[in-house]
């Protein structure tokens, strides 16, 4: 695998070059010879780029994520921004790639988007035992391991997807649903030991792997991570109260109506949202999975003379939700993904068709879900809890300038970003 930039694997070496000075004077004790002395006695510049190997170098601090621009106040009687968070479940690299693919997407659509990155997929299948799952025997996963190959093709991804202003996240380990030792059914210290776990196969996967003279991830992941979504959507409750200790910042694993978000138990409750189903008197998640079970049952190659039937309703029906809020209340539209090809691959066509409609448009963002986090963190409360007041798709009868006019609340103590308060 070809490295993107070049990482020094011990020091940092900074090449210092002197500045050439135009002495004047003709003897040793010249204004021109202590210009000269005193030039040579001032310390080395700092480095550009720092690169800080964490652990086994696996991952590494290089700085502020780049392309990660800092979120601002609304100001009054301005109209939001129309967000939209696409987001992927168990991102990983394989022969479709999908990841890859969607990378290019986003860049050539000015967009961003959050990655939840199963951990799993950076353990080797041969180390399959160091994953200690809870309520499951040692090595045991639903989604399977990797082999060197995947791992070297997924670290590729999500070191570019990162450099490009991506966020990534985690959809933890062994994605066990269902009962006989689900997740919905795991304590709280469980579900720390299994975020504990994820976070550490990430950190070390160069070790596991051999992959030695590989280049590191360019994050420290125990600061990159701040949300997650949980397998199957459930056991939620529970994985909350841990990730609020843990210092998250949000969860997307509920399911919500097309409304303004607000904080649950600390955390930014940035669930996915019902919009519009093409051909029902009934409303969808925003999930591939959920349109192709209601469409092809839990069979994921269908009729295949219904495949294009079936990504245009998801298609639409996300557009339809889009336009909603567009023109409605602007909250949110959050929108959760697989990296599959299910039903001969439809739903992935339908996203792409939707980045590359919406994507563009005059006041919308495509961002992540840290990025939507903090503009909500750098918003006045009062101003949000107004926001909330809107029903789905209901635009403010008096419109924008004269809905938000109250003169803003003095900014919040610190920079945008803080973890939730532990109580």
């Amino acid at each position: 695998m070809a490295a993107t930039h070049r990482i020094a694997a011990g020091t940092v070496i900074a090449a210092v070059c002197a500045a050439s000075l135009a002495g004047c004077g003709t003897g040793t004790d010249s204004a021109g010879e202590r210009a000269r002395e005193q030039e040579k006695a001032k310390p080395a510049p700092a480095p550009k780029n720092v690169v800080r190997l964490i652990g086994d170098g696996s991952t590494a601090y290089t700085g502020a994520q780049p392309h990660l621009p800092r979120p601002e106040r609304m100001k009054p009687g301005e109209k939001p921004p129309q967000f939209v968070v696409f987001s992927w479940d168990g991102a990983g690299e394989d022969g479709q790639k999908l990841f890859s693919h969607f990378r290019k997407v986003a860049k050539e659509n000015d967009a961003t988007m959050t990655y939840f990155l199963s951990g799993v997929y950076l353990l080797p299948e041969e180390k399959r035992d160091l994953y200690r799952p809870p309520r499951h025997s040692p090595g045991r996963s639903d989604i399977g391991f990797n082999d060197q190959q995947g791992i070297a093709d997924t670290v590729k991804q999500l070191r570019l997807a990162w450099l490009e202003g991506n966020e990534i996240g985690t959809h933890f380990n062994g994605h066990f649903c269902g009962s006989g030792g689900g997740v919905g059914e795991w304590s709280v210290a469980e579900w720390k030991d299994e975020i504990a776990q994820a976070k550490n196969f990430v950190k070390t996967w160069k070790t596991n792997t051999g992959m030695k003279n590989a280049a590191p991830l360019p994050f420290d992941y125990d600061k990159e991570l701040i949300g997650a979504r949980t397998p199957c959507l459930e056991g939620q409750e529970n994985f909350m109260k841990a990730a609020r200790a843990l210092g998250f910042r949000y969860d997307t694993s509920g399911v919500n109506n097309q409304v303004w978000p607000k904080k649950k138990g600390g955390l930014w409750d940035l669930s996915m949202q019902l919009v519009p189903f093409p051909g029902h008197s009934f409303e969808q998640l925003t999930m591939d999975y959920n349109f192709m079970v209601n469409q092809s049952g839990t069979t994921t190659q269908g009729d295949p003379a219904k495949h294009e039937m079936w990504g245009d309703q998801m298609r639409d029906g996300l557009l339809q939700g889009f336009d909603r809020a567009y023109r409605g209340n602007r909250a949110p539209l959050i929108i959760g993904n697989h990296f599959q090809s299910w039903n001969g691959g439809t739903y992935m066509r339908a996203v792409e068709e939707v980045v590359e409609s919406v994507c563009t448009r005059t006041d919308v963002r495509c961002v992540s879900f840290r990025q939507l986090a903090d503009w909500l963190d750098a918003q006045d409360p009062a101003a949000l809890a107004k926001l909330r007041t809107l029903g789905v798709g209901e635009a403010p009868k008096e419109g924008w300038k004269t809905f938000l006019t109250d003169g803003p609340a003095p900014a919040p103590k610190g920079a945008p970003g803080s973890p939730a308060a532990k109580e």
